[in-house]
């Protein structure tokens, strides 16, 4: 941490304060999500660290078939180490070894080139953010509310009603609502509001949304949002009317079907960064990527 995180802190602080990304990154290591297994991975010289990443395990469901998947992030090698292939050497190595440990697949998200990580054997799969106006969405009030810790359980009951209905998806064990949970709850960077709201039907949640109020964007950021059937898809867009408050814009990440189904058609775009990528590392992780 002390060779890597005050170099990386101008990639990824993204607005935190350099204490601020130092303690979510203590908050992420410290956490059993990330104590599964070897957090981060990296080359030595001379006893510094000359090209590092960070490593997550997770589970894809395809169907009624689990595959076994290793995330990737965070890759870096500091300026003065560049041009020697060492991060190949490294994410070469770190494939090797979680082939041999019987994972199926790797993922990453690439904020450089994708042509690096192709060398590797990765592939691209089209990633694109969407950007709604806000008053593109229905502003019938309904019945929102702020969402609260105990809220937690029925807002994953909610996510996983509508997860059934994806071809596949990255499964969220316990663990990792946790870890997301921890990512959510952070102190927010300067500049941005978080607003976590949900409305209910019953003792049922039928739709939530959680993101940020980026004032320096004009924008309300998505990290997550769900609905359960009808009655919750109806009150999606009015959910996300409210989470944006007098902002103009609502963005976030394309969300797959049948999410996409229930917004607005917006605008969208390719992105420029976190460009998702996969490689399969065994027969079942070839036959699904393919």
């Amino acid at each position: 941490m002390r060779d890597v995180l005050p170099e990386t802190f101008a990639l990824w602080g993204d607005g935190r304060t350099f204490e601020q990304y130092v303690a979510d990154f203590h908050s992420v290591a410290r956490s059993p999500y990330a104590r599964r297994r070897s957090f981060t991975a990296g080359l030595r010289e001379a006893g510094r660290v000359v090209s590092s990443c960070k490593t997550y395990e997770r589970e894809l469901r395809a169907g009624d078939t689990t595959l076994r998947a290793t995330g990737i992030g965070a890759v870096f090698t500091p300026p003065v180490h560049r041009g020697r292939g060492l991060a190949s050497l490294m994410l070469g190595a770190l494939l090797d070894s979680e082939r041999d440990a019987g994972h199926d697949l790797a993922f990453l998200y690439s904020d450089i080139h994708p042509a690096f990580y192709e060398r590797l054997g990765f592939g691209a799969v089209p990633s694109r953010t969407l950007t709604l106006r806000a008053d593109s969405l229905d502003g019938t009030p309904c019945g929102c509310e702020p969402l609260e810790a105990h809220d937690w359980a029925a807002v994953r009951r909610c996510f996983e009603t509508l997860d059934r209905s994806r071809p596949w998806s990255l499964r969220r064990t316990p663990i990792v609502w946790d870890w997301m949970r921890a990512r959510w709850e952070a102190p927010p960077a300067q500049g941005e509001q978080p607003v976590r709201l949900l409305v209910r039907r019953g003792r049922s949640v039928a739709a939530y949304v959680v993101g940020r109020r980026v004032l320096r964007k004009d924008a309300f950021v998505i990290d997550d949002l769900g609905f359960d059937g009808v009655a919750g898809r109806s009150v999606l867009g009015p959910l996300l009317r409210a989470a944006a408050g007098d902002l103009r814009r609502v963005s976030g990440w394309l969300p797959p079907d049948p999410v996409r189904g229930a917004l607005p058609r917006g605008t969208v775009r390719a992105r420029k960064g976190a460009i998702l990528m996969w490689v399969p590392l065994s027969p079942l992780g070839r036959r699904w990527w393919i």
